[in-house]
């Protein structure tokens, strides 16, 4: 069960939610990074890099039978916080083709590098999947 926290008088957040109450088996995703399952990556693009992340991540979800519903919280580290909000339009799109509407209590953190030098986004989700 997983019930949205939004407190009256509060705007509506546009992509996150700002805390979820779940109850169930938990799921952790170590950080994904875009990179394929071969550990190579197909594109130094950032929106290209964050589909193949969100894919990881949905499919490492798959592997505990979640789904992008059963997310509560998502922290993404990028490299590039003026390219994040630049391309936020473009970001959009892939995350709902990806992940459909599930929008997650979430933080992004703009982070010097990645331990991957190729890397441009890391994402690492918790989710719950309810009993």
């Amino acid at each position: 069960m997983l019930k949205h926290l939004q407190p009256p008088g509060w705007a509506t957040p546009k992509g996150y939610a700002n805390g979820i109450a779940a109850r169930g088996t938990h799921v952790y995703v170590g950080g994904q990074i875009g990179w394929n399952a071969a550990q190579q990556f197909e594109s130094d693009d950032f929106i290209a890099q964050t589909r193949q992340t969100l894919l990881n991540v949905r499919e490492l979800l798959a592997c505990a039978d979640a789904a992008p519903q059963h997310m509560v919280r998502m922290t993404w580290y990028v490299v590039d916080r003026e390219e994040y909000n630049a391309r936020l339009r473009e970001l959009g799109e892939v995350y709902r083709e990806v992940m459909g509407k599930n929008f997650p209590a979430m933080a992004c953190v703009e982070v010097s590098g990645l331990m991957e030098a190729r890397a441009k986004v890391e994402i690492e989700v918790t989710a719950v999947v309810p009993d």
